[in-house]
């Protein structure tokens, strides 16, 4: 609607309502604008600005070859998203695999001995994109195992080496495990905080498959 008629409209409804009524006129007329808390929600996983947020700022510190500082912001995205990790993959597994997937790639790029430009930049390009849209790839092979079980999903990405661990650490429960179980889960853990899904999946997997014989 151009100013010219809205204004019209808006001089119409003042001489034909009374005063009180001006308001309700206007609502109809001028169209809402967009609150800050609508255009932050994304679909599945809820409200992301607080990751994105932390995205952008290590971005911007990032851009200024301070990789150590950006490494650093990046790591309060990191203690959320797990503080977080059980409610949002409960939500929506898919898409929390593949934020995961995503964020990882951008701590990995920056914890390298020799963090590359190009790379981190690419990295937390892709994650802010993906937290934009969290929206799970498409299969495009099939799912690998390990010693009879799975460590990647659907589209063949690495499931989080977290859910192997607690599978791990549940089938352990109280019992001492063998020698081998126990350095196959040491390794594994390694791995996993070294955000290393791929290998700390296969060391989870063998450790379980020789706990449940």
């Amino acid at each position: 609607m151009n100013s010219t008629l809205r204004n019209l409209l808006l001089s119409a409804a003042l001489i034909a309502v009374p005063a009180g009524g001006f308001a309700l006129a206007e609502h109809y007329i001028m169209p809402p604008a967009q609150t800050a808390s609508t255009a932050s929600i994304s679909s599945g996983l809820g409200d992301l600005s607080a990751y994105k947020t932390i995205v952008a700022d290590t971005q911007t510190i990032a851009a200024t070859g301070d990789f150590t500082a950006a490494e650093h912001r990046i790591t309060d995205l990191e203690t959320l998203w797990d503080q977080n990790a059980a409610a949002l993959h409960r939500t929506d597994r898919s898409a929390w695999n593949t934020v995961d997937a995503a964020a990882d790639d951008a701590f990995s790029a920056l914890r390298a001995r020799t963090p590359d430009r190009a790379t981190v930049e690419a990295a937390l390009g892709n994650l802010a994109d993906t937290l934009d849209a969290p929206v799970p790839a498409a299969a495009s092979r099939p799912i690998q195992y390990v010693s009879g079980i799975a460590v990647t999903d659907e589209s063949g990405r690495a499931l989080p080496c977290e859910d192997l661990i607690g599978q791990l650490r549940a089938a352990i429960g109280s019992t001492t495990p063998s020698a081998e179980a126990a350095d196959l889960q040491t390794r594994a853990l390694k791995r996993c905080n070294a955000d290393d899904d791929a290998r700390a999946d296969s060391y989870s997997a063998q450790a379980l498959a020789l706990i449940k014989g």
